[in-house]
């Protein structure tokens, strides 16, 4: 191989490995509407967005805030939605938003495209901010933006991120210990959301 050939690899080789360590930006405003976060009782909150910065090559540098909205929170019963709207509950008038900032992964384990890790990060529900560790997954999915939206001429990665953890809503002041025979005091919460970056 002469020596302008391997200069022409070398730097070839280079810019692709810059372009895979680079951390991108993922939206989560999610344009086809399936991203969702649920409780226990299979609610679902469906206004969502939020950014996160993801490196396939770096996964431990992930960072990113995840806020939804209070309001866009419902269940199946009106009253029981109206009653988790209320002051005594979520006051959604008062806290229009929950979020949640990702300060750490720790435990990391890639597979494949997958990532498994512990995030820690900050959860603040009614004003109230406390630091949480949770199981997640993170999925890289490479090009295939334009796959999800139905138009393969949309260039773009996707990052999808999974989850599964519990609070106690008495840390969150949502009718700390009251009505417990009928609301459980641990609520689960399980995410499934898919944030994109486009690429011109």
């Amino acid at each position: 191989m002469n020596s302008s050939l391997l200069r022409s690899v070398l730097a070839s080789s280079f810019i692709a490995l810059a372009a895979q360590a680079a951390p991108q930006s993922f939206d989560f405003k999610d344009p086809k509407g399936v991203n969702n976060i649920q409780f226990k009782l299979d609610a679902p909150l469906e206004s969502i967005s939020g950014t996160v910065s993801f490196a396939p090559a770096a996964p431990a540098a992930t960072t990113g805030t995840i806020t939804l909205e209070t309001k866009s929170l419902t269940v199946g019963n009106p009253l029981q939605a109206e009653h988790l709207h209320s002051a005594n509950w979520l006051d959604v008038a008062q806290y229009p938003t929950i979020t949640f900032e990702a300060v750490k992964f720790s435990s990391l384990r890639t597979q494949g495209s997958q990532t498994l890790a512990d995030v820690t990060g900050n959860l603040t529900i009614k004003g109230i901010t406390k630091e949480i560790t949770a199981p997640i997954t993170l999925t890289y999915l490479a090009d295939k933006l334009g796959a999800r939206l139905g138009d393969d001429t949309i260039k773009g990665d996707l990052l999808v991120l999974r989850a599964t953890f519990e609070i106690n809503r008495n840390d969150f002041n949502i009718m700390p210990g009251k009505l417990t025979d009928k609301v459980s005091e641990t609520i689960q919460l399980s995410l499934a959301l898919a944030g994109a970056a486009p690429r011109k």
